[in-house]
């Protein structure tokens, strides 16, 4: 299920990994997988709509303010943002199978791999200290 929680995040999204963690949340190994696949989407999920916006505010601003009345081609920001915006989601989509492959294996060789900022936090939200053991006072 661990694995399950990284693999499924590729076409699943957020979605996959919220359920395993709900689903299991009384095994330590699986939980800990889930949630740090389940932030790593939250923040995916978060990066794409900031691109997103941006995209669309740099757009209509440059169509705002570069109207004309014979309006015969599309504004050049168009022609520069939008291979830009395409060319990043298509890194960050590589980028995303990439780890999301990587850490399935990871998780079912059953080593406690952490994603790199997320592992430590999903280990504080979970109270689980180095290779799952309990943290002290915890029990």
């Amino acid at each position: 299920m661990a694995s399950l929680a990284h693999a499924l995040q590729i076409i699943g999204g957020w979605i996959a990994p919220l359920i395993i963690f709900l689903i299991k949340r009384q095994s330590r190994f699986v939980s800990f997988h889930a949630l740090q696949a389940l932030l790593f989407q939250i923040i995916h999920a978060i990066v794409m709509v900031m691109v997103v916006m941006i995209w669309f505010v740099t757009i209509f601003s440059s169509m705002a303010l570069y109207t004309t009345p014979k309006a015969a081609s599309p504004p050049m920001a168009f022609f520069i943002v939008f291979p830009l915006v395409w060319l990043f989601i298509m890194v960050v989509w590589v980028a995303t199978l990439v780890i999301a492959i990587m850490y399935c294996i990871k998780a079912s060789r059953g080593e406690w791999a952490e994603y790199p900022v997320l592992g430590r936090l999903a280990r504080k939200m979970l109270k689980i200290g180095p290779n799952g053991s309990v943290m002290p006072g915890q029990i």
